[in-house]
């Protein structure tokens, strides 16, 4: 079974299908003009346009994550606005430790909303996955992307760039939000 991934970011769509090896499920890429206008005010609401848009595209079965760091102290921010929170990846990590300065509550989480569209352009499941954790004072760890470098995994030690991909892939959020998506998928066709 393909399933497009309404993404235009090949990094997801490998990490997703490392995730789903095994599963019998292939994701691939919407066409080139896939370009959703991602104006919702929630993950739910982001992850739902992102999946409709390939829909409108393809007319077959889509997913679509929205995901990003929500931070306790900081009310929640940057949450939805995390890949927009500043220009680049090293800008948006050095924000978020500049706001943090002085803070002693950490405490943070990555989420991902999982939204999967039928071919008949409905709703078939969507889903929340959440990885806790908090903020460190600085940056560790080379691999991963985004705010991995001062994500501390709940129950380790370890930074989420300090995992190794296989690692990563069994605590992530995406992975925890996948994972209830492929269990729908296979019930369904069981």
């Amino acid at each position: 079974m393909k399933i497009v991934l309404a993404s235009s970011n090949e990094h997801k769509v490998k990490e997703i299908n490392e995730i789903s090896l095994g599963e019998g499920i292939e994701f691939i890429l919407p066409p080139p003009d896939f370009e959703p206008i991602e104006d919702g005010n929630t993950f739910e609401e982001n992850s739902f346009i992102k999946a409709k848009e390939a829909w409108k595209l393809t007319k077959t079965w889509t997913l679509a994550d929205d995901s990003g760091l929500c931070i306790d102290s900081l009310g929640g921010r940057p949450g939805i606005h995390s890949a927009r929170y500043a220009e680049t990846p090293q800008k948006r990590i050095e924000r978020v430790l500049k706001e943090m300065e002085g803070i002693e509550n950490r405490k943070a989480h990555f989420a991902c909303c999982m939204t999967l569209i039928n071919p008949e352009g409905n709703v078939e499941f969507s889903c929340t996955g959440v990885c806790g954790g908090s903020i460190t004072f600085e940056t560790r760890g080379k691999n991963g992307f985004g705010y991995d470098p001062i994500f501390l995994v709940e129950n380790s030690q370890k930074t989420m760039a300090e995992l190794s991909d296989d690692e990563k892939n069994h605590v992530s959020h995406r992975f925890r939000a996948l994972r209830e998506v492929l269990a729908y998928i296979n019930k369904e066709n069981g």
